[in-house]
C-alpha cells in the first residue's frame, strides 16, 4: 500500500503541474513593462505573453492584440511556443498512460510486473514534460533578465517576470516531483518463485543399479 500511495501523491502532484502549465501557457503576462528608475508615473502598462500583447489603463481597461503573423515573431517566443505545446501534450499523454498504470486502478491488475512498467512510462513521461516546461520558462525569463539589464535598452522598453512565469516554474516543478514519485518502486515485493530442481536420487536408490 506504501507504493500505491506514493503512486496516487505523485499523480496528483503531476496533474496539479498540468493544469497549471496550462493557465501559464495561456497567460498574457509572460513579461510585464517596468519603469525601474523612472519617475515618470504612467497611466498605462504593457503585458506581452505568448499568444498576444496587452494594454492596461489606469482605468481598468484592458486591451489586447493577437500576434498577427507566427513568421514575424521572435525566436525566443516561437522556441517556448513550441516548448510549451509540446510539455502539454506529454502531460495529457502521461495522464492517460499513468491512469492505467497506477496501483489502484483495476487496469491490467492481472499483470502487475506490467502494471508497474506502465506507470515508470507515464512518470518518465511527465519529467520528460516538466524539463520542456522548465527549459522553456528559464530561456524566457532569461532573455527577459538579459535585456533588462542591457545598458543600450531604453528605461521605458524594459520588462521584468511576469505571473505567468511564475506560475510556470512552480507548475514545472510538481510536474518533475509528480513524475519522480510515479518512477519510485517503493514497495515492490519480490515475486516470491523459486528455481526448481530435479529431485536428486537417494543412495538407496542408486546402489540398485549394481549387480
Amino acid at each position: 500500500m506504501a507504493n500505491a500511495g506514493i503512486q496516487l501523491l505523485g499523480f496528483a502532484l503531476a496533474f496539479i503541474g498540468f493544469m497549471g502549465l496550462i493557465a501559464a501557457t495561456i497567460m498574457a503576462e509572460w513579461k510585464a513593462s517596468s519603469y525601474a528608475g523612472d519617475n515618470i508615473i504612467t497611466a498605462q502598462a504593457m503585458y506581452e505573453g505568448l499568444w498576444k500583447s496587452c494594454v492596461s489603463q489606469s482605468t481598468g481597461q484592458i486591451q489586447c492584440k493577437v500576434y498577427d503573423s507566427l513568421l514575424q515573431l521572435p525566436g525566443i517566443v516561437q522556441g517556448t511556443r513550441g516548448l510549451m505545446v509540446a510539455s502539454l501534450l506529454l502531460c495529457f499523454i502521461s495522464v492517460m498512460v499513468a491512469t492505467v498504470g497506477m496501483k489502484c486502478t483495476t487496469c491490467l491488475a492481472e499483470e502487475p510486473e506490467q502494471k508497474d512498467k506502465v506507470a515508470l512510462a507515464g512518470g518518465i513521461l511527465f519529467l520528460i514534460s516538466g524539463l520542456c516546461a522548465l527549459v522553456a520558462t528559464c530561456w524566457y525569463g532569461n532573455r527577459i533578465a538579459q535585456e533588462f539589464y542591457d545598458p543600450f535598452t531604453p528605461t521605458n522598453a524594459r520588462y521584468e517576470f511576469g505571473k505567468a512565469l511564475f506560475v510556470g516554474w512552480g507548475s514545472s516543478c510538481l510536474t518533475l516531483i509528480g513524475g519522480a514519485f510515479l518512477c519510485c518502486n517503493c514497495g515492490s515485493k519480490p515475486s516470491g518463485k523459486h528455481p526448481r530442481y530435479p529431485p536428486s536420487r537417494s543412495a538407496g536408490q542408486s546402489g540398485k543399479d549394481y549387480v
